[in-house]
């Protein structure tokens, strides 16, 4: 299967520490990397008919690509990553699973709505380390 794709906000400080939550946690390299703010993510997204200057989303896009192209918003894009990266991190993604998506997604929203007043903004997208930079695709 082709590697996942997170669609991130690339200024947001929560965005890029779960960004690095990934990473390190990302021991199957089921993950690859995208800013919002991106030409790969404006595309990809148009194509699904999603506003690309929406930037209180994070996304998912499963099996980039191919004819059975996914995009996972919100809550449920947060709980496929937990569910990939396993461990005790797949039992949270199947605790919280049970939860009504919107009830989900309204917690969502209220993380997102804050988020730059309690994580912090950056100026522009931070660069990713060497040794993590083959997994952004729009550096």
């Amino acid at each position: 299967m082709a590697p996942s794709i997170i669609l991130y906000d690339g200024v947001c400080g929560l965005c890029n520490r779960l960004n690095q939550f990934v990473l390190k946690r990302d021991h199957n390299d089921t993950f690859r990397f995208a800013a919002l703010q991106s030409i790969f993510a404006e595309g990809v997204l148009s194509r699904h008919g999603v506003n690309p200057n929406d930037l209180d989303t994070v996304y998912v896009v499963v099996n980039h690509g191919k004819s059975d192209e996914r995009l996972l918003a919100r809550s449920d894009a947060v709980l496929l990553g937990l569910r990939e990266i396993g461990g005790i991190w797949r039992a949270g993604a199947s605790l919280f699973g049970v939860l009504p998506a919107v009830l989900r997604d309204w917690v969502y929203g209220c993380v997102a709505g804050n988020r730059y007043r309690i994580f912090g903004r950056f100026e522009s997208c931070p660069l990713p380390s060497a040794k993590d930079r083959s997994k952004f695709l729009d550096v």
